[in-house]
């Protein structure tokens, strides 16, 4: 065999050898495990039910299957460090929100993560505003009900939220601003309990998203809609606009990041499951009758563009209200 045939030889032998990895490459450098799916709140919540709907879709467009770690507690922060320190290499993946990508880094004066740094985009998967509710037998039955029990009894009355620094927080501690009612604030440890408590006439009100299940079954009244139109969920609900209160409105945004250094490969065969999954007509109709908004998928770099414009944004919006890490 001649110098120049052996060297034929070896470069074929290479790159036959190679064509797996290519190939795996190819196909977005996905391992053939499970996927964890780390949610900074407990199960039942709203970012609970938005995780676990999004990881079933994305599992059939996938072909794999995507496991929920619920890791709660200090407004989702617990579960922003487990992401952030995660293998990056697509095994591990987190629902992004509001509070992990925005409101955290103004209400917490120490966080020991970095949102931006220490973490790499997926994709946006919907967005939702807040319903205000009170229990069914509740003797508010409008938002003017209440503020004129609170201007009657300053600081007698009390709100739920999913723990300091969640958007439930954040949207009282606004509507405090705003209509000057003097309420007093019950973090719980994510917004399952905090729902549980509000049910059994223990809170006064929650502002919160995907809720409905609780409106349908007739355990929650909801009184007004922090959104400039009615949801398509809750016609007969009004904004907060029509029920007096001007300027109150609350967008939670729910997305998929991964920890920093995540192939791009990766992050890019995931974005396109995620795409996937939002363009199927029965997750839209989910979405919808959950109270939220679908949105129009995005890709990988309009999704981080999207995070980094809004981080200031709700960082204003904890400074004019006021809120602190308690």
């Amino acid at each position: 065999m001649t110098t120049l045939t052996r060297r034929r030889f070896s470069a074929l032998a290479l790159a036959v050898a190679l064509l797996p990895h290519i190939h795996a490459m190819a196909q977005g450098a996905l391992s053939a495990g499970p996927i964890t799916m780390i949610v900074g709140w407990p199960a039942g919540g709203p970012s609970d039910n938005v995780a676990r709907l999004t990881a079933v879709r994305m599992s059939e467009a996938l072909g794999q299957s995507i496991v929920i770690d619920n890791k709660g507690g200090a407004g989702g922060n617990i579960g922003s460090d487990a992401a952030a320190r995660a293998k990056p290499d697509g095994s591990t993946i987190m629902l992004a929100t509001v509070a992990s990508h925005g409101l955290n880094s103004a209400l917490y004066p120490k966080l020991n993560h970095d949102p931006i740094k220490d973490f790499a985009p997926i994709g946006m998967i919907t967005t939702s505003p807040s319903v205000l509710l009170v229990p069914t037998d509740s003797p508010f039955l409008s938002v003017a009900d209440l503020l004129k029990a609170a201007q009657a009894r300053p600081g007698q009355l009390n709100y739920g939220s999913g723990g300091v620094g969640s958007s439930q927080h954040l949207a009282g501690a606004n509507f405090k601003k705003i209509t000057g009612a003097d309420v007093t604030h019950i973090p719980y440890k994510g917004t399952a309990p905090a729902m549980t408590d509000l049910m059994a006439g223990r809170v006064d009100f929650v502002l919160t998203t995907g809720a409905m299940s609780f409106i349908r079954s007739g355990k929650l009244r909801p009184l007004a809609v922090a959104a400039r139109q009615r949801l398509p969920a809750l016609p007969d609900v009004p904004t907060f606009e029509e029920a007096g209160v001007k300027g109150f409105y609350t967008d939670s945004w729910y997305g998929l990041v991964a920890p920093a250094g995540t192939p791009r490969a990766a992050l890019d065969k995931l974005n396109a499951a995620l795409a996937t999954a939002l363009r199927n007509p029965e997750v839209q109709k989910q979405f919808l009758d959950q109270g939220s908004l679908p949105v129009k998928p995005m890709g990988v770099d309009e999704f981080w563009s999207f995070v980094q414009q809004q981080m200031p944004l709700a960082a204003e919006q904890v400074r004019v209200s006021g809120a602190k890490a308690e």
